[in-house]
This record gives structure tokens, C-alpha cells and sequence, in this order.
């Protein structure tokens, strides 16, 4: 029988002289994942990447997570009976790591009430455009369909929506005459990465603020 997990005490911010510990979840190549292991080392970073779990027993970053000696496991919904009995064994797995900060960077799935109440205001995730415009799964061709000139990448905080929560931080992208999907993609993904190393680490050394729409960092940043 999985048991629903708990939801947490109410989250405390790392000191500076701490780093943010980030369980990530991904579910393909994890590009945003690798990124972050590659500066989650650096002197002065102010998080660091505890642990993969992905839904997929093939992703592509569970190799880059062995490489770097992270911590993964593989919850996938193949193995439950339904859609809440998975959620129940993600949020239990997920809070086995003890993440300050939960980052959906790649990941296929809807996250659902029972693990977004386990880690409140702490579960994040990247989008390939700017929020609130054109979310859910298709965001690179909605924008290219559209006809948009400037496109992409928002972080935000998760709630139960499609891309509807709090927005921390977005970079643009411009869209050039005779972009293709991928290529444009590519363009957003290049600016994502960017995007998350730098404010996983400011989040990590000051936490977050959550007021309604608001996101500040806590010290007021």
C-alpha cells in the first residue's frame, strides 16, 4: 500500500553560508540538469543537486546523473495502478532526498495536489515561453504558429495549473524569418540554461517569497 505523504513543516530559507539542496526531476535528455552540475560545484553556488528522479527507466539524464555521482530514482507510472498512486510514490520518493527545492526541468508529468502540498511553494519548473502566453506541452510551435516575434523561457512556481504559477524570472528570445521548430527550440533551450543556474543559485542562498502572484528572493533581493 503507498501512504500519502504529510505535507512538511513550513519551509526555512538556507543562511548564506548554507547552499539549497535540489532534488530534479526530468524525464528525457536533461540538458537543464547537466548544466546545473556543472556549477553547482563552483565556489560560492548557492545550491546544490542532491538527487535525480525521473519517470522514465530510459532518460538520457540518468547516465549524466551516474557520471557526476548523483543520487536517481526511477518512479514510473507503468508500475501503479493509477494516476494518484503514482503521485503518492513520487512525492514519497522525492521527499526521501530532503529537498529544500524541487526543480521540474524536462519532466512530462502533471505533478498532483498530494506532492505540490509536500513541498509548498518550493516545487519549480522551466517553460519554453513567455508565460502566461502559450502554455502546456506545445509552447515552441504555439508561439511559431502565432507568428510571435519574441519568445522565450519563464521559471515559475508550480501550482495546480498548466503553467499557471507565480513567474520568478524569464529571458526573451527572438524569432527569426524561417525558424524552424527546432531550431528555435534550441535557441530558448541555450537561454534556459542560463536562466536556471543562475537563479537556482540565488533561490538557494535567499529562498523564496510567495504572495499571490508575487515572487521576491527572501532577503528581499
Amino acid at each position: 500500500m503507498v501512504h500519502r505523504a504529510q505535507p512538511p513543516a513550513p519551509h526555512t530559507p538556507h543562511t548564506d553560508n548554507q547552499r539549497a539542496s535540489i532534488v530534479v526531476l526530468a524525464s528525457g535528455g536533461g540538458t537543464n540538469f547537466q548544466a546545473l552540475l556543472k556549477a553547482h560545484n563552483a565556489p560560492g553556488y548557492g545550491a546544490r543537486v542532491t538527487a535525480l528522479v525521473t519517470d522514465n527507466p530510459t532518460a538520457g539524464a540518468i547516465a549524466i546523473a551516474r557520471e557526476h555521482g548523483i543520487a536517481t530514482a526511477v518512479v514510473s507510472p507503468r508500475d501503479f495502478t493509477d494516476r494518484a498512486e503514482w503521485n503518492d510514490a513520487l512525492t514519497q520518493t522525492v521527499a526521501a532526498f530532503s529537498p529544500d527545492y524541487v526543480l521540474s526541468a524536462g519532466f512530462m508529468r502533471i505533478l498532483g495536489p498530494t506532492f505540490l502540498a509536500a513541498f509548498p511553494h518550493r516545487v519549480l519548473n522551466t517553460h519554453p515561453a513567455l508565460l502566461p502566453a502559450f502554455p502546456g506541452a506545445h509552447g515552441v510551435a504555439d508561439a511559431l504558429a502565432y507568428g510571435v516575434k519574441i519568445t522565450g523561457c519563464t521559471l515559475h512556481v508550480v501550482d495546480e495549473g498548466t503553467d499557471t504559477g507565480p513567474i520568478i524570472a524569464q529571458a526573451s528570445v527572438p524569432v527569426l524569418p524561417r525558424d524552424t521548430e527546432n531550431e528555435l527550440h534550441e535557441r530558448i533551450k541555450h537561454e534556459e540554461r542560463f536562466l536556471v543556474v543562475e537563479w537556482m543559485s540565488r533561490i538557494g542562498r535567499h529562498g523564496l517569497r510567495v504572495d499571490g502572484r508575487s515572487v521576491t528572493l527572501g532577503d528581499g533581493y
